[in-house]
């Protein structure tokens, strides 16, 4: 029996979602909750097997959800279960731990497949999710050491611009990066679109790529 808890803020779906696993005899619902918070919180009570997270809910979103319950639970499998496949998501998805990323336009049948594969181990994206998934790759095995360490650009960036730079490393959002820095996020999207100038970077993902692997920038930056 697969221990299964449902993470969406629609009740319709995580209604839907219910009915439909419980009627299959492998499937078993711990718990079913609206928001990132409710699932640290149940978490902790019935540890399911699997989490179907969904990624924009309240309090706290999917993608900073899973890094948590991965940092604490690296035995719980994750799948992404949303309407978004945004670059950003996707990369942050997979960064913090998840073993799955499915669009919700998946059938009943394929998603009972995914939850079986991600419990036995193993990994499960969406077709039209793959080819993002490769390019991102691609793109992480091209970044060079001058594309890390290209001083010439690097020192273009103010201490602000540092700061915003470091919280896409960590896979923050705009929203969360206006709250921690006290800007609009109007205010946000203009420094990151100043930041990939001076960076000569295409987008947020490639500088998310290029931010994980500049880590020891952050570092001298700090001190």
């Amino acid at each position: 029996m697969i221990k299964v808890m449902i993470a969406d803020d629609q009740k319709l779906i995580r209604q839907s979602l219910q009915i439909v696993l419980d009627s299959k005899g492998n499937f078993c619902v711990t718990d079913v909750v609206a928001d990132g918070n409710q699932v640290l919180q149940r978490v902790k009570i019935n540890k399911p097997d699997v989490i179907l997270m969904d990624v924009r809910m309240p309090c706290l979103d999917g993608v900073q959800c899973t890094k948590l319950i991965k940092e604490s639970y690296p035995e719980i499998k994750i799948i992404i279960l949303t309407t978004f496949d945004d670059d950003e998501y996707v990369y942050n998805a997979l960064k913090y731990g998840a073993s799955g990323y499915l669009l919700k336009g998946v059938s009943m049948d394929e998603l009972c497949t995914a939850i079986e594969i991600v419990y036995g181990g193993q990994a499960m994206i969406n077709p039209d999710i793959a080819s993002k998934v490769v390019r991102l790759f691609s793109e992480m095995a091209n970044c060079g050491p001058d594309m890390i360490l290209g001083k010439a650009q690097t020192e273009k960036l103010t201490q602000t611009e540092w700061k915003i730079v470091h919280e896409v490393e960590k896979g923050a959002s705009n929203k969360e990066i206006a709250e921690k820095l006290f800007f609009s996020e109007g205010t946000v999207r203009n420094y990151l679109s100043t930041i990939l100038n001076k960076l000569d970077l295409r987008d947020r993902t490639q500088l998310a790529i290029w931010a994980v692997q500049a880590g020891m920038v952050f570092k001298q930056k700090d001190k």
